[in-house]
This record gives C-alpha cells, structure tokens and sequence, in this order.
C-alpha cells in the first residue's frame, strides 16, 4: 500500500515533465495488476442447510486459452445438477461411493475473457467454510492451481456458510455477490485504479499541444 502511494506521488510531481511514451509504459504495467485474474466461486456467503446455486467465473488473463477448468467440491456439499455450457464438455468426477466430489470442464476460452460454470448444490448443515480448490490449464502451458490461502498469487475461493438459525441468516443473501456480478474490488485494487487514472490523466496532459508565446 504505501508504495502504490509513493507512485502516486511520483506520478503527480513528475506528470507534466514526463514524455508520452514513459506513461504508456507506465500504464502497461498497471493495467495487467489490476486485472481481475482469478477464479472465483459465488456466492461468497450461504446458510447451512439450504439448496443454492453456485457459479464458477474463470476468467483467462494469458495470452493464450484455457482449455481445461478443474474444480473440487468442499467436504460436505452435496452436488445435485450442472448447467449445460455451450462449447464446453463436462465430465462429472466421483468417488467409489458415487459421491460427486469435482467436475472438469473442457473446452476453449480467449484471451481476455471469462466464462461461468453453474451448479446447484445442498450446502452442509453446520456453519462452515467451503474452499474451492479450482486448476486451469492453458494451452501449451502449466496448469495453474487456485488453491493457496487468501491474500497470495493464487487465492482459493472461499464460501461462508452461516447457521440457519443465526440473525444473520436473513441478510446473507443480500451480502453475496449474485452470480454475473463483478466482485467489489479491494482497498488495493482502489488504489490501482486511481494511479491507472492519473496515469491517463497524466498522458493528456504530456501530449496536449503546448501555448505558443504571444
């Protein structure tokens, strides 16, 4: 954080002198930071015992496409039913008892964009975290697995499952990000936004024609 404020120091002090293509440099290197790179599972909070409806964004940040999209189902979560999605194939994993324990999806998904897989669910019947261990695998790359802890390169996506009978029950929907939504963004990621910001602001101001002397 306080060095994302020091750039924006920087940023101000040293605007008007900077050449334009130093600031298109600059703004290449925000942009993909402030990306949205991770995948995620919705919504981020549930009540125990319920049936829900979950969605797995898996947007792709590389340059080439994800072609393969793992996930495994926490202990506890019952799987019911998944929700067909055009261009991609989807093979059910299970354990020797029949239990759904994961689901791979294959297909192929561009640079720069996102796709959601939906499944419907019976959350466990305890108040619990579910973490959502998801692999992508790039075309002619490493798979890249999203299951570290939060705040690291590669965050799990995590689902707080509230009691039924908490207080709290009634406003934990409204508190999820309903599926299609765009997370809301951290403090960090404010920041980002604001140096991207005057980043731009900074490029007009370095291209704008001068006042010639009268």
């Amino acid at each position: 954080m306080n060095g994302m404020l020091n750039l924006l120091g920087q940023m101000r002090r040293h605007a008007r002198r900077a050449t334009p293509m130093a600031l298109f440099s600059l703004l290449a290197t925000l942009t993909p930071a402030i990306a949205f790179a991770h995948s995620v599972v919705y919504p981020k909070k549930s009540t125990a015992g319920a049936y829900e409806r979950y969605v797995l964004r898996v947007p792709n940040e590389k340059n080439v496409a994800t072609t393969r999209v793992e996930i495994r189902f926490p202990e506890g979560l019952r799987i019911t039913d998944f929700q067909e999605v055009p261009g991609w194939t989807l093979q059910v994993l299970t354990d020797s008892a029949k239990r759904i324990v994961g689901a791979v999806w294959t297909g192929n998904l561009p640079p720069q964009r996102f796709v959601e897989f939906a499944f419907m669910a019976a959350n466990p019947k305890t108040a619990t975290s579910l973490v959502w261990p998801v692999y992508q695998t790039y075309e002619g790359m490493p798979r890249v697995e999203w299951t570290g802890p939060k705040g690291s390169k590669t965050p799990a996506s995590v689902t707080e499952i509230s009691p039924a009978d908490s207080a709290a029950v009634a406003g934990a929907g409204a508190g999820a990000a309903a599926p299609g939504a765009i997370a809301p963004a951290s403090s960090f990621q404010w920041v980002q936004w604001l140096a991207l910001v005057i980043a731009v602001i900074a490029l007009g101001v370095a291209i704008r024609p001068k006042d010639r002397a009268a």
